[in-house]
């Protein structure tokens, strides 16, 4: 069943590879604005992003995608050195806050996504005749049909390409091909439209495609204990 997405960012991995679309190596880069009907508000730090692609990998911040494997390295030692400081511990975690958070889906579950889908409270792609130079690249036009709870379809046009990235971009959008024009769908509508402002060909090389060393693997299961006890122990400082 697919659910609205409410996160910035959808941290989902797969198991398997799938082979490089392309050659393409460097950085694309995103302005983030606020464009649903209720305001967000962006730091002006955080108001523009970069990927870094490196043939079929990607890179933003401490998130990888191999293929369609991915990871995310979470720093959560301040965290849990502060709740220390205040004499609180959590109830079964003793690791030093530095986790690399794994997990899995299918392709088909992916390919879903295209299925439509009208229930309340969901949404599906529906890949659609358009397409427009982005930056030298050719966009092809997507749209995404999102119902609320009243079954009430809010379309939202989308931009993607297939000359960059592997088959599928699992960072953000879960979209078959790479998109350059995207909007992230939140609650009581809240939305955040990722703008392509420019795509700088070269300059990045694999080593920078790298996770840091020292985070210990967990998957979705242990991660979402472990943010549980977190939360809990959080609660004990109001």
């Amino acid at each position: 069943m697919k659910k609205i997405l409410v996160a910035a960012l959808i941290m989902v991995l797969t198991m398997g590879a799938v082979k490089a679309q392309n050659n393409f190596r460097g950085i694309v880069k995103y302005k983030l604005t606020s464009t649903g009907t209720v305001d967000v508000q962006i730091p002006e730090e955080q108001s523009t992003i970069e990927v870094k692609v490196y043939d079929n990998k990607l890179m933003t911040g401490q998130t990888q995608q191999n293929g369609m494997k991915v990871a995310q390295a979470i720093d959560l030692s301040q965290a849990i050195g502060y709740l220390a400081a205040n004499g609180i511990e959590l109830e079964s975690y003793d690791g030093d806050g530095k986790l690399l958070v794994r997990g899995e889906t299918t392709k088909e579950e992916m390919d879903s996504l295209y299925l439509e889908d009208k229930e309340p409270g969901h949404f599906y792609y529906e890949n659609v005749e358009g397409t427009k130079d982005i930056f030298g690249f050719t966009a092809k036009k997507l749209i995404m049909h999102r119902y609320d709870e009243t079954g009430t379809d809010n379309p939202v046009e989308c931009w993607y390409t297939t000359e960059i990235g592997p088959e599928y971009c699992l960072l953000f959008g879960n979209t078959k091909g790479f998109p350059l024009i995207f909007t992230q769908q939140g609650s009581e509508g809240r939305a955040i439209t990722y703008t392509c402002i420019e795509i700088i060909k070269g300059k990045v090389k694999e080593a920078e495609m790298l996770l840091p060393a020292g985070y210990k693997d967990v998957n979705d299961e242990e991660f979402a204990k472990i943010m549980q006890e977190f939360n809990d122990a959080a609660s004990l400082l109001e």
